[in-house]
């Protein structure tokens, strides 16, 4: 693995080359914060946004919090923002990260794959680091048949077995790169697979099959609506409360998200609202929204929020939700 690695090494901005003895810990930590739950392709461009807005944990730590909350929107749980910006406030505090998994798992918003991941990536302690890919290649190295997610302590134990006592970040890099251009979950390309004479899937002929998954469970249906209140070119906005989901954005008032549509239900202000036909679903990790649009026009003031100009609120850093929700309520008034 350590030879493929070398020859067919993923270039990313957080990495450093297959071999090397420096990677920057703040990179790599950022990098793997930014990727929980997020595809390489869209924290690529974002994590150079990050880097050129905050070079060092220092100056991260250092960062107004609504400007690291904005310049996350897009990249979804939110919650990971905060815990970004709490972490790099104690490593500061702390004189620099820690070089072990134990004091990594320590800090705000590490749990243990970015525990094991950064202790191995940036600082080379033998750490078993399972993300996705690693699973996969792994489930199907040794055709591991429980079902996830109770397949994953297997899975773990099967790693711990391979994984070597010198380089094992660049390993752990390797498995993940295997699993993401090789090892994929269709069409896996098995005659390119330099672990392909030792997988017990690929000598049973159903490489596809693994990992089992255990069937997904139905996501329940949520609704709310979405209040647009526009004035002299302005529409208000407002900060969602500091904990729960997309704490402490900038968003678009809403009313209560429930299991049927509220309708008008707690507008931000009294208005002359009206509910477009158009509306906006998203699915978050638990449950599935629908939202109704509601605008309304005029000399109408919210009592807390701001007021953005609508030229301008691709600035704003809108989560995706309200960001859509935006996009749809324009397109509407320029068809009225």
């Amino acid at each position: 693995m350590l030879a493929w690695y070398d020859a067919h090494a993923r270039t990313l901005p957080w990495r450093a080359a297959p071999g090397s003895n420096a990677p920057d810990p703040y990179r790599v930590w950022l990098s793997e914060i930014m990727l929980q739950q997020t595809t390489v392709a869209a924290v690529t461009p974002r994590f150079a946004e990050f880097v050129a807005l905050w070079p060092s944990v220092e100056a991260l730590a250092a960062a107004p919090e609504g400007d690291l909350m904005a310049a996350w929107a897009g990249l979804g749980y939110y919650a990971r923002a905060r815990n970004l910006h709490a972490c790099a406030r104690a490593v500061v505090a702390a004189g620099g990260f820690p070089e072990t998994e134990a004091g990594l798992r320590a800090l705000p918003g590490v749990g243990a794959y970015t525990a094991a991941a950064i202790a191995a990536i940036a600082f080379g302690e033998r750490a078993v680091v399972i993300d996705a890919n690693v699973a996969r290649v792994v489930a199907r190295l040794f055709a591991i048949e429980t079902p996830l997610p109770k397949g994953l302590a297997e899975i773990r134990t099967a790693t711990d077995t391979i994984t070597p006592d010198t380089r094992a970040g660049d390993f752990a890099q390797a498995m993940m790169d295997l699993g993401s251009s090789v090892c994929t979950p269709r069409a896996p390309r098995c005659l390119a697979c330099p672990l392909s004479a030792e997988c017990a899937a690929y000598a049973r002929g159903n490489p596809e099959g693994f990992p089992i998954k255990q069937p997904k469970a139905v996501k329940p249906q949520r609704h709310g609506t979405i209040f647009w209140l526009e004035q002299n070119d302005r529409v208000l906005l407002v900060r969602r409360p500091p904990r729960g989901l997309l704490g402490g954005m900038r968003a678009l008032p809403t009313g209560p998200w429930t299991e049927a549509p509220p309708g008008l239900a707690d507008p931000p202000v009294a208005a002359a609202w009206t509910l477009l036909p158009d509306t906006v679903a998203h699915v978050f990790t638990h449950f599935r929204l629908e939202l109704s649009l509601a605008v309304a026009r005029g000399r109408g003031h919210g009592d807390s929020g701001e007021w953005w100009p609508v030229a301008e609120l691709d600035s704003a850093g809108l989560p995706t939700v309200f960001a859509k929700a935006a996009t749809t309520i324009r397109a509407a008034n320029r068809r009225a």
